[in-house]
């Protein structure tokens, strides 16, 4: 049982990120490090409804951008809007899904952080979620999908992610609601994203 002293020590924790992380000056949060919230489940299990993450913004560049790294980026069918997904296909990359299990270049992809949780699999006349391409993916652009695989709206829908769109990487987990049951979990704070 954690004991009233410890929780006051969190909580000013607590406190003191929120005013450093929100207080920062515009030009820290727009070319340093930026607080994003994840409002839906496209990430699970890596990233939770209520976990708010820190992205670094800095040292981005099309040579350390690489496979499994989970990036913010302007979603390309509505540029207002942020999403966060897991690179899965690097540029000249050939990447195909066959009955959910995905291939770079024909071989497959080894990926310990996914889950599906519906037993179809649809064909890729009904739609892509399953089984799409191949496709190359273009230069200056990356492949892109959500760690929950049945319940992502990716790149297997629509298309690629260009480099001068991302915002930058997840590293950290800074604090996490649950809304649902009402209460935080402290198991997540500091936990890095990977």
């Amino acid at each position: 049982m954690v004991k009233l002293k410890n929780w006051s020590i969190i909580g000013l924790l607590c406190l003191c990120i929120i005013i450093f992380i929100f207080g920062l000056p515009l030009g820290i949060r727009e070319y340093i490090v930026q607080a994003y919230k994840i409002p839906a489940g496209s990430m699970v299990p890596t990233l939770l409804i209520g976990d708010h993450i820190l992205v670094k913004k800095y040292s981005i560049s099309k040579k350390n951008i690489e496979r499994g790294d989970i990036i913010v980026f302007k979603y390309p069918k509505d540029e207002t809007k942020d999403f966060v997904k897991r690179v899965i296909g690097l540029p000249g990359e050939v990447v195909e899904i066959r009955n959910k299990q995905v291939y770079i270049n024909q071989q497959p992809l080894e990926e310990n952080y996914t889950i599906y949780d519906d037993p179809v699999v649809y064909s890729p006349e009904t739609q892509p979620r399953d089984n799409f391409g191949p496709v190359t993916v273009p230069q200056e652009s990356y492949f892109v999908m959500g760690d929950n695989r049945d319940r992502s709206l990716d790149s297997r829908y629509w298309g690629f992610v260009k480099f001068n769109k991302i915002k930058g990487k997840a590293f950290l987990i800074y604090w996490s609601w649950n809304r649902q049951n009402e209460e935080v979990r402290w198991d997540r704070f500091w936990k890095s994203v990977d």
